[in-house]
């Protein structure tokens, strides 16, 4: 099994797990839902939602995602997996509370290092 990782907002997943599929704001403006690897998630995280809180980490098995995985170049010379379509939310097998620290950045939560 391997595994991508979604950082979204607890709103955003409990409106999923009431419709069967989770649609991210990038699918309609991008096409695609933003994923990372475990080695690219403490960047991404402090890049783009720095001092929020109240958000959750995806496990994603990407055996189950019923959409397309592409991995494409986000910055030069790094691929980030992207889905085109809704996922499923029968791939997702853990979800983790995931908030920034008390300045504002990230570190890797220990169900990822494990």
């Amino acid at each position: 099994m391997k595994t991508i990782f979604h950082i979204t907002s607890a709103q955003q997943w409990q409106q999923a797990k009431i419709l069967g599929s989770y649609r991210a704001d990038s699918l309609d403006s991008e096409g695609f839902i933003h994923c990372s690897e475990s080695q690219q998630l403490v960047k991404v995280a402090n890049r783009f939602f720095r001092n929020q809180k109240k958000l959750l980490l995806l496990f994603i098995d990407t055996d189950k995602v019923t959409s397309k995985i592409r991995y494409e170049e986000a910055e030069v010379g790094e691929l980030f997996p992207h889905i085109y379509g809704e996922l499923n939310i029968d791939a997702v097998f853990q979800v983790v509370d995931w908030e920034s620290g008390e300045d504002g950045l990230f570190n890797l939560p220990p169900e990822v290092i494990n």
